[in-house]
């Protein structure tokens, strides 16, 4: 299967980057260029911003079943594309097709479970303390555009659980994702236009991260700002979005122990864990750990272990 260049989606169509500037895209395997990817600049963010915050306007006023039919339209889509994007992201990513075309089924069964949450958005009544003729009500509103920033060991898994629940509050999203990946997420957001989501509604820019998240995230029309990635770079855009009082959701690092009580079955452990090591080349937040492989007896039960860090 040939490799495409990826470009941007920005208000409901793709485009090159407005300077022309874009990034070669290897394959792991071979470490051999197998395509392009558009860098967005200032003027495409602006362009891409704009086009959020009108697309918020709209989304965040349509019908929650309304959004929902558009959402399991595009799950639809992605699974009948299965077997046509499974091989982007072996290509891109360097994962056994079998897993891509398991990551790519699972989206589709997540944008369907979000988009019947969205129905289910519902608020409180809240009894008063003096009139009792007094009713007060817990509405709860959309937050506004979202800046999502995603990881290249799992293109689309990392993305849909970003999107999903954004698009099912009724949230319009700007996706920056990993530019090591950048095919497959670009077939994920096409199923959405495909499927007729509003221009501006749902967004992609590919750049530099340290250039796009220094200028998205301050920017006003960003309303809150969710990543996945490592412990270090999460900090720094966590502060950054606190310095403008953001809204922020983060998915950092992780540590993975493995204990094998005395009484387990010791071949079957070693499958388990070799199983989840070798998953996705090891190349998961989860990923055992060596170091963290102990086996201890059940009577040490109350033994006080390491503590481990799981953001």
């Amino acid at each position: 299967m040939t490799y495409p260049n990826t470009q941007l989606f920005i208000n409901g169509q793709w485009q090159d980057a407005a300077e022309g500037r874009s990034l070669a895209v290897f394959n792991p395997a071979t470490g051999k260029e197998i395509g392009r990817v558009a860098q967005a600049g200032k003027a495409d963010l602006d362009k891409a911003l704009e086009a959020a915050q009108k697309g918020f306007e709209t989304w965040r006023d349509m019908p929650a079943a309304d959004r929902a039919k558009i959402m399991r339209k595009a799950a639809g889509l992605i699974r009948e594309r299965a077997a046509e994007i499974a091989p982007l992201l072996t290509q891109e990513q360097g994962k056994p097709l079998a897993e891509a075309k398991g990551e790519t089924l699972a989206a589709a069964d997540l944008i369907e479970w979000f988009a019947d949450e969205g129905l289910r958005v519902y608020g409180r009544l809240v009894p008063s303390r003096g009139n009792l003729a007094l009713r007060q009500m817990v509405v709860k509103d959309p937050v506004g555009p979202i800046a999502a920033f995603t990881p290249w060991n799992f293109p689309i898994n990392q993305v849909v659980r970003k999107v999903g629940p954004a698009l099912a509050a009724g949230c319009s999203m700007l996706v920056k994702a990993a530019e090591e990946t950048p095919a497959g997420p670009a077939a994920f957001i096409k199923a959405f236009a495909d499927a007729g989501i509003p221009p501006g509604v749902l967004q992609l820019v590919y750049g530099n991260p340290a250039e796009i998240s220094g200028y998205l995230i301050p920017h006003p029309v960003i309303r809150k700002i969710t990543f996945t990635g490592s412990t270090p770079v999460g900090k720094q855009l966590a502060a950054l979005a606190g310095q403008h009082m953001k809204r922020v959701t983060m998915e950092l690092g992780g540590h993975a122990p493995v204990i094998v009580c005395e009484d387990a079955d010791i071949a079957l452990a070693v499958k388990a864990a070799g199983a989840a090591k070798f998953r996705n080349a090891g190349q998961v937040c989860i990923s055992p750990r060596a170091s963290w492989c102990t086996r201890v007896s059940r009577a040490s039960s109350r033994r006080r272990w390491p503590s481990t860090r799981r953001a």
